[in-house]
C-alpha cells in the first residue's frame, strides 16, 4: 500500500526521525490556513506548496511550487489542486490532485548550496535481507545517479538476526562525507529510520532528500513509503491511509470481489488460478504473439458467480482483444470451472465481444472439454499449454 508524502512523514515522526513539517489541505483556503498555522509554530514566512499523488518526479510536473507569502500560498494551492500532474513516473494522463502538502521552508537563507543526500531502506530480493540504500546525490532521481555515477551509490545490508547495528549508521554518515554534529545527527537519523521501517512493515522508505543544514541538523523533506499489504493486520491505523483515488479503479474493484488482478498494457485478458500458473501463462501470451492485458488469479473457488465477476473486470479494458481462461483443477474440479465458464458466458450475454480459449487441466479434465464443446458458444477448448498458445495466436492474427 503506498502513502502520500504527508502521511510518511506523520509514521517517520511518530519513530523520532526529524522531518519537514506540513499540514495536509484541500483547498485553497485550507491551504492559507495551514501557512498561518505553520508560521505561528515555526516561525516560517515562506511555505513550499507540494501536490499529494503517489508518484515521483512531482517538482518536474509543476507540483512542488515556493510561496513567499499568503497570496502566493492561496494562488499556487488553488493551481496545483484539481490538475492532472504529470510527471517521468505517471501515464500520459497524469494524476489529478486532490490535495496538497503546505510544509515549511526548510532552506535556510544563505545555503545556496544545501547539502542534500539520498537515503532509502528496502529489500534486497537476492540476499534476502533488509538494506540501506543511500548516496551523496541527493535531490537526484537514483536511477540516474546509478546509470551515471554508480559510485556515489552506497549499500549497507543487515543481518536481520541482530538488526542495523551502531556501526553501521556510523559508517553511513562517514561515506556521506559528515562530522561533527552532522555526523552524530545522521546516525541516529538512520538508526531511526530503519527502527521505522522494520516496525511498520514496510517493504520501501526512500528519503529524496535528506536535507543537512547549516547548523548541522538532519531531517527528512520528503518521504516515499510503501506498507506491506500483508502486514497491515497488525497496523489498523494505517489502513485508513489508503487513498484509492490515487489506485487503478479496476484493481480496486476486483480487490473489492476478492480477486488478484494487476492492470497491464496488453491485449490478451488472462483468467488463471494460482500465481505460477498465471506467471508461466503471461509468458505463454508473450510467445504466440500477444501481450498479457492482466494478472488475473481467481483462486481455487472458480465457480460460475466468480468466473463471472472475473469476465466483467476483464472486459472493462478495451484492449482487450481475446481472453485466456487456464485453470488447473486440483482443489476445484475442472468441470465445475467450465459449467461456471458456461453459465457466466450466458449470463453476460452479448456483454462478451472477443474470442475465448479455455484450457482446463487436471480433474475431471476431459468432462469440463466435453462441456465446453458441447455448449453452442463461441468458447474455444484447448488441452496442452502449446495448443491453447497456437489458438491464441489464430484469434489475434
Amino acid at each position: 500500500m503506498n502513502l502520500h508524502e504527508y502521511q510518511g512523514k506523520e509514521i517517520l515522526n511518530s519513530f523520532g526521525v526529524r522531518i519537514q513539517r506540513g499540514i495536509v489541505a484541500q483547498n485553497a483556503h485550507e491551504a492559507v490556513a495551514a501557512a498561518k498555522q505553520l508560521t505561528a509554530e515555526t516561525g516560517t514566512g515562506w511555505h513550499v506548496i507540494k501536490a499529494q499523488v503517489h508518484a515521483g518526479g512531482r517538482g518536474k510536473g509543476g507540483g512542488v511550487k515556493l510561496a513567499k507569502n499568503l497570496k502566493e500560498v492561496e494562488e499556487i494551492a488553488g493551481q496545483i489542486i484539481g490538475m492532472n500532474l504529470i510527471t517521468p513516473q505517471t501515464s500520459a494522463e497524469g494524476k489529478k490532485v486532490h490535495q496538497v502538502l503546505v510544509a515549511e521552508d526548510v532552506y535556510y537563507p544563505g545555503d545556496s548550496e544545501p547539502d542534500e543526500f539520498y537515503v532509502s531502506v528496502l529489500l534486497n530480493r537476492t540476499s534476502g535481507r533488509n538494506m540501506i540504500m543511500y548516496s551523496t546525490e541527493g535531490g537526484m532521481d537514483i536511477e540516474t545517479v546509478a546509470e551515471e555515477t554508480p559510485h556515489l551509490i552506497f549499500t549497507e545490508e543487515v543481518d536481520p538476526s541482530v538488526g542495523l547495528l551502531p556501526f553501521q549508521a556510523r559508517r553511513v554518515a562517514f561515506n556521506l562525507g559528515l562530522s561533527g554534529g552532522a555526523f552524530k545527527e545522521m546516525t541516529k537519523f538512520v538508526m531511526a529510520l530503519y527502527t521505522a521501517y522494520d516496525k511498520s512493515d514496510a517493504s520501501l522508505f526512500e528519503i529524496n532528500p535528506v536535507l543537512k543544514t547549516s547548523d548541522d541538523k538532519i531531517m527528512a523533506v520528503d518521504a516515499k513509503v510503501t506498507i506491506d499489504d500483508n502486514a497491515l493486520y497488525r497496523h489498523k491505523n494505517y489502513v485508513d491511509m489508503r487513498d484509492i483515488r490515487e489506485e487503478n479503479p479496476i484493481e480496486v474493484e476486483a480487490n473489492e470481489v476478492g480477486l488478484n488482478y494487476v492492470d497491464l498494457d496488453g491485449n490478451v485478458g488472462c483468467m488463471v488460478n494460482g500465481a505460477g500458473l498465471a506467471m508461466a501463462t503471461m509468458d505463454l501470451i508473450k510467445q504466440a504473439g500477444g501481450e498479457p492485458a492482466n494478472f488475473l488469479d481467481v483462486g481455487g473457488t472458480a465457480d460460475a458467480k466468480r468466473v463471472e465477476e472475473a469476465f466483467r473486470i476483464i472486459l472493462k479494458d478495451d484492449n482487450v482483444k481475446a481472453i485466456l481462461i487456464n485453470i488447473f483443477g486440483g482443489i476445484v474440479r475442472c468441470d465445475r470451472v467450465a459449467q461456471g465458464v458456461v453459465d457466466a458466458y450466458k449470463n453476460m450475454g452479448d456483454a462478451i465481444k472477443v474470442p475465448i480459449i479455455v484450457r482446463l487441466q487436471g480433474t475431471n479434465a476431459d468432462i469440463a472439454k466435453e462441456l465446453i464443446d458441447s455448449s453452442g458458444l463461441d468458447v474455444q477448448s484447448a488441452v496442452q499449454f502449446q495448443e491453447a498458445a497456437d489458438k491464441v495466436q489464430a484469434v489475434l492474427a
